[in-house]
């Protein structure tokens, strides 16, 4: 009972972070809400670590939703005293893919701070859609604040690549 919970309440969260790439009518990375559709969420290996406050699914972890789908290797979910009901961040520690409505963005890590409603992905970061292609190091959409930055950062540059009549 209490895994399925953790499950339950880890695709909610993932789910939160998919809609940043989901309004691609008003910006190809903001937008508010999330899907309430079922979240399906499959890896090789789940552990809990109750000392860490943490549980990791390990092993081919795959996340969808409607047509939200997240692949990792693994995807590290932290919780705060409360247990495992305050989920405070969820963590992909290697590379990343986010493929949603029609776009894909991937980098080397990628972390959701629940509680702040912040995406950041970062490492070799590319967005991939109709219009055109973004690369950059990192990539961070506040969900809250309905905010998305490309940042160059650390000497790396920012570049974008239009297609006309995307």
């Amino acid at each position: 009972m209490r895994i399925a919970f953790l499950v339950s309440v880890l695709a909610m969260a993932l789910a939160l972070g998919a809609s940043p790439l989901r309004a691609q009518a008003v910006s190809p990375f903001s937008g508010p809400g999330a899907s309430s559709a079922p979240v399906e969420i499959s890896a090789d290996l789940f552990e809990i670590t109750e000392a860490d406050r943490q549980a990791v699914f390990s092993g081919n972890v795959i996340v969808t939703q409607d047509d939200f789908r997240l692949t990792s290797a693994r995807v590290v979910v932290h919780y705060g005293p409360a247990g495992q009901t305050e989920i405070e961040t969820l963590v992909s520690p290697g590379p990343t893919r986010i493929d949603y409505a029609g776009q894909t963005a991937t980098g080397n890590q990628a972390q959701f701070d629940v509680a702040a409603r912040v995406l950041k992905i970062s490492g070799d970061v590319r967005v991939q859609n109709q219009t055109g292609t973004f690369t950059g190091p990192e990539l961070v959409v506040d969900l809250a604040r309905g905010t998305t930055a490309f940042g160059g950062g650390g000497g790396g540059r920012v570049t974008g690549v239009f297609t006309p009549g995307g």
